[in-house]
């Protein structure tokens, strides 16, 4: 199944990294952003992947045209630095097709100048390309397949602290309550779309605005609600929420190393400490 990721965005409030290089390609341990989404699709198998470039899309293009396998793999060095046998790989198996969709487009705009490349797939998936997760996708994926909406995406909860406020006309407050216990949801993106989901779009459309609301009209958008590990990078305190996860060892999006022995799991100064089980509860919005 064919993977839409949007990466061509400003990223501002990210702006001491967005100066130089696209949100996607901000680091966490030895890979960027993007990578880490792609390698969670293509765990669950979906390695066919389209990403929609924008601003400074020629960083994106870069990485992957001199990716450096050894980075995040296990090799043996031999003959004085000659040869170089690597235990594994990463990408050897992915499809990468690099579609410039503008600077200054939305994400129904990005969605639209790359359909001639999901036009043959019945269902594909799309993401924003700055959210982790330990979500098992199987789960969402195989119930849209059964059922008879047009599109379908995550939804989470969020941590900021904040508070919604009931008030009266005349400003007297009548009830104070955290978002954690406002039963709020967000859009935590991980879409699966239907084809005939550009049958609800028009020119200029942002594709959770005018399309969903019109999939809402008919009753044919739905969502999977899940409470486990989600955040996306949003601010430079999400990048290092994600940075600090990754340096304890485990990170808990790593769902492909989760089954290998100890030894193979992670380098060893992250396997130093175990991941801290709060962690896991760690949320954030969009």
């Amino acid at each position: 199944m064919r993977v839409v990721l949007f990466c061509g965005g400003l990223g501002m409030r990210l702006r001491d990294y967005s100066d130089t290089i696209p949100k996607p390609m901000v680091q966490i341990g030895y890979r960027p952003l993007i990578w880490w989404v792609m390698k969670y699709y293509a765990h669950f198998g979906h390695r066919d992947f389209v990403l929609c470039l924008g601003y400074k899309g020629d960083v994106i293009k870069e990485y992957f045209l001199n990716y450096n396998e050894c980075r995040s793999n296990d090799f043996v060095l031999s003959q004085g630095g000659r040869r170089v046998d690597l235990l594994q790989k990463d990408i050897e198996d992915w499809r990468i097709t690099f579609v410039d969709t503008g600077v200054n487009a939305n994400i129904g705009e990005r969605l639209m100048a790359v359909r001639p490349f999901v036009s043959d797939q019945e269902v594909f998936l799309a993401n924003y390309s700055d959210g982790l997760t330990d979500f098992p996708l199987p789960t969402m994926v195989d119930g849209f397949a059964r059922g008879g909406a047009i599109a379908t995406f995550l939804s989470v909860r969020p941590n900021y602290s904040f508070h919604f406020v009931s008030r009266r006309e005349d400003g007297t407050v009548t009830s104070i309550d955290d978002v954690m216990s406002a039963n709020a949801w967000i859009n935590g993106g991980f879409f699966a779309l239907r084809r005939e989901i550009f049958d609800y779009m028009r020119p200029g459309d942002e594709l959770v605005v005018e399309p969903f609301q019109r999939l809402i009209g008919e009753g044919r958008l739905a969502t999977h609600a899940y409470t486990g590990f989600w955040r996306c990078v949003d601010t430079f305190k999400d990048l290092q929420a994600l940075e600090t996860l990754y340096a304890k060892g485990r990170p808990p999006w790593e769902l492909w190393r989760r089954d290998l022995p100890a030894a193979a799991r992670a380098p060893a100064a992250a396997m130093a400490a175990e991941r801290d089980p709060a962690a896991w509860q760690v949320r954030a919005g969009s």
